[in-house]
């Protein structure tokens, strides 16, 4: 009898990695693992046409929800500014009081429709190589695409403005194109 002849009752195949071994069956870990694989393919196969018909024109002709909602709004710049709160000269850190005067000094006469002000925690590192963590402000500003080219010396006074008051090393500027309704 060979090497890869059973009783009549064996239930495992020889295994193809012993020496001289011919048996080519998978094992039924691996049989287990190309099924999974066959069925994740089959899947994604017949899923993926029909997740981007879902994304398309509705029946009647028109835009489907994707295409409307995408739509909406007007261009807006959203600009954030994040004022630190410790004074790099050793000076005592900025109030609440102290901001919210500054805010409605410097902030409300440029940007009067609407703002947002929220409390942080931020760290950076010094003109002098030092990580520093303090209290911070986010300030929001949001207008209108079209008024770019105004608001931009704005909120740089307003930058200017806050370092030299409360002698800080820099007040942050991030900011994004976006859509907002109202």
């Amino acid at each position: 009898m060979s090497r890869l002849s059973r009783s009549a009752g064996a239930s495992s195949p020889a295994a193809p990695d012993r020496p001289g071994s011919t048996d080519v069956r998978p094992r039924p870990r691996r049989r287990a693992a190309l099924a999974a694989a066959a069925a994740c393919l089959a899947t994604l196969a017949v899923g993926t046409p029909v997740a981007y018909a879902t994304l398309g024109a509705d029946s009647s002709g028109g835009p489907g929800p994707a295409a409307a909602a995408a739509t909406r709004g007007k261009n807006y710049i959203e600009t954030r500014l994040l004022f630190g709160t410790e004074r790099p000269d050793g000076g005592p850190d900025v109030t609440d009081g102290q901001f919210l005067d500054f805010i409605d000094a410097e902030v409300t006469p440029r940007f009067p429709n609407g703002l947002t002000i929220q409390d942080g925690r931020g760290q950076w590192r010094d003109s002098h190589g030092v990580i520093e963590r303090e209290r911070s402000y986010e300030l929001t500003l949001l207008y209108p695409a079209s008024e770019a080219r105004l608001r931009d010396p704005q909120i740089e006074r307003i930058r200017d403005a806050y370092e030299k008051a409360y002698a800080q090393d820099s007040v942050a500027r991030l900011e994004e194109r976006t859509t907002a309704d109202f």
